[in-house]
Order: C-alpha cells, then structure tokens, then sequence
C-alpha cells in the first residue's frame, strides 16, 4: 500500500442550476490518500477528516468577474473522496460527496447542500452542464470534472434561488504527487 497526495490548483470552476459558471481558486487545498495495487490501476481512498478544501468566498470565487459578495460564504465539508487512478493513461474517477455550508454574514445559514457526484478526467454530462475533464500528465497535473444533480435543502429561500433540484458542474484542477512515472 501506497500514499498520495491531492493539491488543488486555480482554475477551478462552480456552476449551479441556471446561473454562470464562478470562477475558483482552490489553491491551497489538499488530502492524503492511500492506495491499493489492483491490476492496472491504484484504487484510492481518501481520509475525509485529512481533506481540505478553500471555502467559496469572496477572496477565491469570482462570477461574471465580479467576487462574491463580501459575507457571503460556502464552507465545503468532505464526506467521502474515493475510487481509482490508472497510471499509464493518467485517468481518473473519484466518488465526491460533500456538504456545502452556506452563510451570509453569520446571520443566514440554510441546511446544507448534499452533492454526491463522479469527479472524472472524461467526459460528464447532466441535463444542464456538461464538461470534459484532462488525464494526469507526467507531473501528475490534470483536471477533473463532475455533474451532480442538487436535490432541495428544505429551506424554501434557498431552494427557490438556486431552483432546486438542479444540475451543478465541478471543474476540478488539481495535481497528485506520489505518483511513479
């Protein structure tokens, strides 16, 4: 058994529903994973209480070009990041669950968003977002990508805004080092 570990790079991208896609920097986001020779491929497990993930704010996310507004805050908080990576294609497909906490200003907190998605260096598509991802390359950089379709959190405000349920994109561009090229 081997280790990995994840960092996630700028150039991350965020869309929900019917809104633009927000640009992200995820710099600074990282986690440990422990992988398992299976045939060709690593399967990869990694621990959710190790991952670290930036929250969207107005420091990291950008939409139209505009930051997010000052107060405003989605707090990203792992649950499960696990599945497999092949070495010599560089491909990659992870099972992403997460809750997304959002605030404003500490006086709004709606129950949190469930996503449950694959995160993939292909191809992903949902009834409203589509995107294709890129292979490691021989640094161990690529891009993964993933449709999730966002049920309703029970607060009528949230739901209503967003237009839950709806489709949301992850673009994911992140780097692995560990890797025996």
């Amino acid at each position: 058994m081997t280790s990995l570990q994840l960092h996630t790079q700028a150039g991350c991208g965020l869309a929900i529903g019917r809104y633009p896609r927000f640009r992200y920097d995820a710099r600074g986001g990282s986690g440990r994973a422990t992988c398992t020779p299976v045939d060709d491929r690593l399967e990869i497990v990694f621990d959710p209480a190790g991952l670290s993930i930036p929250p969207l704010n107005w420091r990291t996310t950008q939409v139209l070009g505009l930051p997010l507004p000052p107060g405003l805050q989605i707090a990203i908080e792992p649950l499960t990041l696990a599945g497999q990576l092949v070495p010599a294609s560089g491909a990659v497909t992870l099972r992403f669950e997460a809750r997304f906490h959002c605030s404003w200003a500490g006086l709004y907190r709606p129950p949190p968003l469930l996503v449950t998605t694959d995160l993939s260096t292909g191809l992903v598509a949902g009834q409203r977002h589509h995107a294709e991802g890129s292979p490691l390359d021989a640094r161990g950089q690529g891009c993964l990508v993933g449709v999730a379709r966002v049920p309703p959190s029970g607060d009528p405000w949230l739901d209503g805004f967003l237009g839950l349920p709806d489709d949301a994109l992850a673009v994911l561009r992140c780097g692995f080092d560990g890797l025996k090229g």
